[in-house]
């Protein structure tokens, strides 16, 4: 009896010594920063620390065309490949496109290397002239669904993977609906900064500067049917003046950022200018190589979301695998724009439809509400217990303290969020620990009035209790995983902290306040129990 008293009295003041050891990051500065990442801390969610709150629409019909897009560039590829003349290609409606070929015997070649190369299209024989015929490509309903359900799924993680480099901590990025983002980031500061970096698209796209046609007949609405009018900023740097300045590029796409292997800040040796540095993986090096190699002494546009950041003329063959991206970028600028290239291009566009700033000020404001209400709700359950349970109040307080200890170090090591849901959350904690104890309480009066000794009375308490306890408290455990399950951002948060509250309140209702009594009665046995 005495070493089970003696290994029970050390487990619970080891996690409690533990648990005031893991606490402190949380709730003090004067703490080394390395022990802090060592131990953690517990967060502040955005209803507490204040940040910015962005609802995105994808447009999910640009993603449907760009799949079309790189669809129809794939396919003349294919067709030119194997032999067969491509006469033009074009999207004729929906998400359909149109290739014309010469006619005759290239129609039934082109039809069979069409149907070996995309068995997920539906393709059919058009308009057969004398100078021409037409194979039209068009997606499946079922493709078209597959591609609007996965750019969303894909921008959640793109836009997940630049918030993780920028450096926010427990953001919450969520899908809403089928074709809408939401996006919190607590504690925030360069918010503009933010909402850029999550809102661009960082489409990349190498193309060839039109040389053969004129940019001034283009200008004046003369635009090649396969050549576009796209823009290229220039900051003057003491002036502040920002200027475009048009050019006329081929619109076939030569190599994309996906084939992005890393993606840097660097800065030139002599003006000191910051550029972003590129290489590309395998793939993307021998593309690059190839077309580089077949166009020497020609221009090569680097466009990034359809604005043109540098056209330099191909002066060798480049076999590296690396490009730059200059510009007049400020470091800041630099910096962002290699993060988005390292975290890759959004499938479709984003609008930002909702943007609101939370600010500190209200956060403190729910703060201090929070913590004034469980500080009342703490201060009347523990003169409650004192008063109607006299000194075993005194062991169910002392347990209700080692509860709220044991939950807050828990949290500080997940590094959890908390929000005011999550101190709802505490606070039904609370309730439940002390429910718990007087449960325990009232079926040791009982055994008392049956006038049974103190020791078999305690004991008898707690076994009669243990079902009841562990049925209430299951029962809260099953709600809490239903709304973590289907639940979002607060509520998920509100779930975690009553499942860690009430699998805490277990040991401390059935563990520590038994421990307590064991050993005073152990020390010297009671004759009489104030309770």
């Amino acid at each position: 009896m005495k070493r089970s008293i003696l290994w029970r009295a050390m487990l619970v003041g080891l996690l409690t010594v533990l648990g005031v050891f893991l606490l402190v990051p949380s709730v003090t500065t004067y703490v080394p920063a390395s022990l802090k990442e060592k131990i953690g801390k517990i967060n502040l969610g955005l209803d507490l620390q204040g940040g910015i709150f962005l609802r995105l629409q994808v447009e999910l019909d640009k993603a449907v065309e760009n799949t079309i897009s790189r669809y129809s560039d794939d396919a003349k590829t294919s067709l030119r490949e194997k032999g067969i003349p491509v006469l033009s290609v074009r999207r004729v409606h929906g998400a359909s496109y149109q290739i014309v070929i010469p006619p005759g015997e290239f129609i039934e070649r082109a039809r069979t290397a069409l149907e070996q190369r995309f068995g997920n299209l539906e393709i059919e024989v058009g308009e057969i002239r004398e100078d021409m015929a037409t194979l039209i490509l068009s997606m499946r309903d079922s493709e078209v669904s597959f591609i609007k359900n996965n750019a969303v799924k894909q921008a959640v993680e793109t836009i997940r993977n630049r918030i993780d480099q920028f450096g926010v901590r427990e953001p919450q990025i969520v899908s809403e609906g089928e074709e809408r983002i939401v996006v919190q980031l607590p504690g925030i500061k360069e918010k503009q900064r933010a909402v850029d970096i999550v809102g661009k698209t960082a489409l990349l796209e190498f193309k060839l500067v039109d040389s053969e046609h004129s940019l001034d007949d283009a200008l004046s609405g003369s635009v090649p049917e396969n050549s576009q009018i796209l823009y290229q900023k220039s900051v003057d740097r003491n002036s502040g003046v920002v200027s475009k300045n048009a050019i006329l590029l081929f619109r076939r796409t030569l190599l994309t950022g996906d084939h992005i292997k890393t993606a840097r800040v660097s800065f030139d040796n002599r003006t000191g200018a910051p550029y972003v540095s590129l290489s590309f993986d395998s793939i993307g090096a021998k593309i690059f190589d190839r077309v580089t190699g077949e166009n020497v002494k020609r221009r090569l546009a680097i466009v990034l979301d359809d604005t043109v950041y540098s056209a330099p003329v191909i002066q060798e063959r480049i076999s590296g695998g690396e490009a730059q991206i200059t510009g007049s970028f400020t470091t800041d600028e630099a910096s962002d724009l290699a993060l988005v290239l390292r975290a890759g291009s959004l499938p479709a566009p984003v609008t930002i439809i909702q943007n609101v700033s939370i600010g500190p000020s209200l956060g403190r404001d729910s703060i201090d509400k929070g913590v004034r209400a469980s500080i009342i709700g703490l201060i009347l359950v523990v003169v409650f217990m004192v008063v109607y349970y006299r000194l075993s109040g005194l062991i169910a307080n002392l347990a209700l303290f080692l509860n709220l200890i044991y939950l807050l170090a828990v949290m500080a090591v997940l590094e959890a969020t908390l929000t005011l849901p999550g101190i709802a959350g505490i606070i039904l904690t609370i309730g439940m620990a002390v429910d718990a104890n007087v449960l325990i309480f009232e079926r040791i009066r009982e055994e008392l009035r049956l006038e049974k000794t103190v020791r078999a009375s305690i004991d008898a308490g707690y076994d009669k209790a243990l079902f009841t306890i562990i049925d209430s408290h299951i029962t809260t455990l099953i709600t809490a995983a239903v709304l973590f399950q289907f639940g979002t951002g607060p509520i998920k948060g509100f779930a975690v902290t009553l499942s860690l509250g009430v699998l805490i309140n277990l040991f401390t209702s059935l563990v520590c306040t038994k421990v307590i009594f064991d050993y005073v009665n152990f020390k010297q046995p009671m004759k009489t129990l104030s309770i």
